[in-house]
């Protein structure tokens, strides 16, 4: 354990802002390796991606696929927010990789290393509760059998549900009256194509899932209809390490290789 759970309740940092998770685990890595920082410089550092909600649904579409921070952007946030004393190694666990996730964990916490986890909250949601509309980052400050415990909430996870969100493709469900709302006749659907080009888009289709939800609503179905459409997400699933640039551990972190792929 990094803190126990009453040291975690008086250390954590509680979410400093809107789509800000990924900044609010920066602030508590560099508390957890003694380094102080302030949450608007860290938050400054990370350069936290807002939702656009007032835009035309495909830039709304486009900023939700980007809101908040990617992994990539909490490791250079963590390095500028640090004077470049830390540093952050990200681990992958999408495809499913050969590894148990707790014993994994807890040798690395042992050595020193404070992790993040960045996970799709929309999968392994509990029964009756509502789908998550985003992706969270939490820090790991312990685990246990089976188990996990995380910040921002203050949380203890089964270590089967959080590896589900750690092994999830890039990708976000979009809530139905999110896009309806934000539909006007003047918006082309073809423009959702011809925005977002990439193949992650056409793949998915989202002018084609957007195009079924608005004939949904056109005819007044009910019943079975669409919940959510698919878009592609910026983020990926998976564990980052954190610990000081300049130690052995930093050294070990880097030269660890990748998770094997099952």
């Amino acid at each position: 354990m990094l803190w126990s759970i009453q040291e975690a309740v008086e250390r954590q940092t509680l979410q400093i802002g809107a789509s800000a998770c990924g900044a609010t685990a920066v602030v508590d890595v560099l508390q957890a390796l003694g380094i102080a920082a302030e949450p608007e410089k860290v938050e400054s550092c990370v350069q936290t991606r807002l939702r656009r909600n007032e835009a035309p649904l495909p830039d709304y579409l486009l900023s939700r696929s980007q809101a908040g921070a990617t992994h990539s952007q909490l490791i250079a946030g963590a390095e500028q927010a640090s004077d470049n004393k830390l540093m952050g190694r990200f681990f992958h666990m999408y495809p499913r990789r050969h590894f148990r996730l707790v014993p994994w964990l807890a040798r690395w916490i042992r050595k020193g290393a404070v992790p993040v986890a960045t996970m799709n909250m929309q999968l392994a949601v509990p029964e009756g509760e509502e789908v998550p509309d985003a992706w969270h980052h939490q820090l790991i400050f312990g685990v246990g059998p089976n188990t996990i415990f995380m910040t921002n909430p203050l949380d203890v996870v089964s270590e089967e549900e959080v590896h589900q969100r750690l092994c999830s493709r890039s990708v976000l469900l979009v809530r139905r009256e999110d896009v309806v709302q934000r539909w006007t006749s003047d918006i082309s659907l073809s423009s959702l194509s011809k925005a977002q080009p990439d193949p992650p888009w056409t793949a998915v289709d989202v002018e084609g899932q957007v195009k079924q939800m608005l004939c949904e609503e056109e005819e007044g179905a009910v019943g079975q209809r669409m919940k959510h459409i698919v878009i592609p997400a910026a983020y990926s699933s998976g564990v980052t390490l954190f610990a000081h640039r300049d130690s052995g551990l930093g050294q070990e972190l880097l030269q660890t290789p990748d998770l094997h792929v099952l």
